[in-house]
C-alpha cells in the first residue's frame, strides 16, 4: 500500500518511452528544476496508469494523494530556536536507540564498507550528511570499532547548535568522529581526501526531488564511490504507527513531525526516477525491508548494495 510499485514501474517505463527519462543537464540548477518537472510529470502518468489498471488500482493513487503532503516538517522551521530543534532531532535519536535501528542500519551498511575497502585498500571514508545529534554516525563508529572493521566517520549538518552537541557527545564517548557544518547541496571541500560514501539517514524526505537529485550529483562530483539514502518506508500502517510511537516518547512537536515525515516518504520508483535524473541508468539500486528503504548509488562500476534482506 502507498508503493504503487505496479503504476510506479510502469509509469517510469512510459516516460522512458518518450525520451524523458535520463536526460542530460549542464549544471545543478537545471538538474534540480527538471528532475522536480519530471517529478509531476511522474505522477500525473502514474494516475493516468492507475486509472487504466482498474478501480483497486485507482483507488490506492488517490488514497496516496490525499495522504501526500508539501507541509514543512516543526524542525525545518527557520525561525525555530536552534535549542527546540536540539530536542526534537534528540527525541528521534532515542527513538531510534530504543528500537535498535542504528544497528540495524550498521548491518545495512557494512556490506557496502566491506566492499568499497577491498576495492580501495584502504579504510573507507564515510560522511553522514544531516546527521542531527550524531546518533548513527557514533553507532556506526562503534560497531566498526566492535567489529574490527577500519572506518573513517564524519558527521555533518547545517545547524551549528547540532554539530556542536555531536561533537560533545562523540568526546563523551570517546568515539573517533568528527562532526562540523557543512551545507548538503554544496558540499564544500572540508578535507584533502574526497569521502567514499555519502549518506544521508532518515531525512531523504526533507529534501525536494530535485534538492535530492542535486545531493547525490554532488557526492559525485566529490569523487565519493557511492550515495547512500536510507528512509521510512512509503505505507499506511507506518504513517499510522509512526506518530503514536513517537506521541508515547514525546507528545506534541515530535508526534506532528512523525506523522508529516510519514506523508512525505519517497515510494520506490520515485527513488529510481531521483536517481535516474541525477547520476544515469544502471547505476543505482533501491532495497526495502519495513519500515525503511535503501538506495544506493554506485559511481566507482561496482554492484549497488543495499544490505542484507533487501533486493
Amino acid at each position: 500500500m502507498l508503493q504503487l510499485r505496479t503504476a510506479g514501474y510502469k509509469a517510469l517505463d512510459n516516460l522512458r518511452s518518450r525520451n524523458l527519462l535520463p536526460f542530460r543537464w549542464k549544471n545543478t540548477q537545471e538538474l534540480e528544476e527538471a528532475t522536480d518537472r519530471l517529478m509531476q510529470l511522474f505522477l500525473a502518468e502514474r494516475r493516468a496508469v492507475s486509472a487504466e489498471l482498474g478501480a483497486g488500482f485507482l483507488l490506492a493513487e488517490l488514497l496516496d494523494r490525499a495522504l501526500r503532503t508539501d507541509e514543512p516538517e516543526i524542525m525545518d522551521d527557520g525561525g525555530l530556536p536552534e535549542s527546540e530543534k536540539l530536542e526534537l532531532v534528540k527525541a528521534l535519536d532515542r527513538q531510534n536507540d530504543a528500537m535498535g535501528l542504528y544497528s540495524r542500519y550498521a548491518s545495512l551498511l557494512f556490506p557496502l564498507i566491506g566492499d568499497i575497502a577491498g576495492k580501495k585498500h584502504r579504510t573507507p571514508r564515510l560522511l553522514e550528511l544531516a546527521s542531527g545529534s550524531g546518533g548513527l554516525a557514533l553507532a556506526l563508529a562503534r560497531e566498526a570499532q566492535q567489529q574490527g572493521v577500519g572506518l573513517s566517520v564524519t558527521g555533518s549538518d547545517i545547524v551549528p547548535r547540532y554539530t556542536e552537541e555531536s561533537n560533545r557527545r562523540a568526546a563523551e564517548k570517546k568515539l573517533p568522529v568528527t562532526f562540523r557544518t557543512l551545507n548538503a547541496f554544496t558540499m564544500e571541500a572540508s578535507d584533502d581526501e574526497p569521502y567514499d560514501i555519502v549518506l544521508i539517514s532518515q531525512s531523504l524526505h526533507h529534501f525536494t526531488p530535485g534538492q535530492l537529485a542535486v545531493i547525490i550529483a554532488k557526492s559525485k562530483e566529490r569523487k565519493a564511490s557511492a550515495f547512500v539514502g536510507i528512509d521510512g518506508y512509503r505505507d499506511l500502517l507506518l504513517g499510522l504507527g509512526m506518530p503514536l510511537v513517537a506521541g508515547l516518547q514525546r507528545p506534541g512537536a515530535f508526534a506532528q513531525d512523525s506523522l508529516t515525515s510519514a506523508r512525505k516518504f519517497y515510494s520506490e520508483p520515485e527513488l529510481h526516477l531521483v536517481a535516474e535524473c541525477a547520476a544515469g541508468a544502471g547505476c543505482h539500486a533501491v532495497g526495502r525491508s519495513w519500515p525503511v528503504t535503501v538506495l544506493n548509488v554506485r559511481f566507482d562500476g561496482g554492484k549497488p548494495v543495499t544490505g542484507e534482506g533487501f533486493g
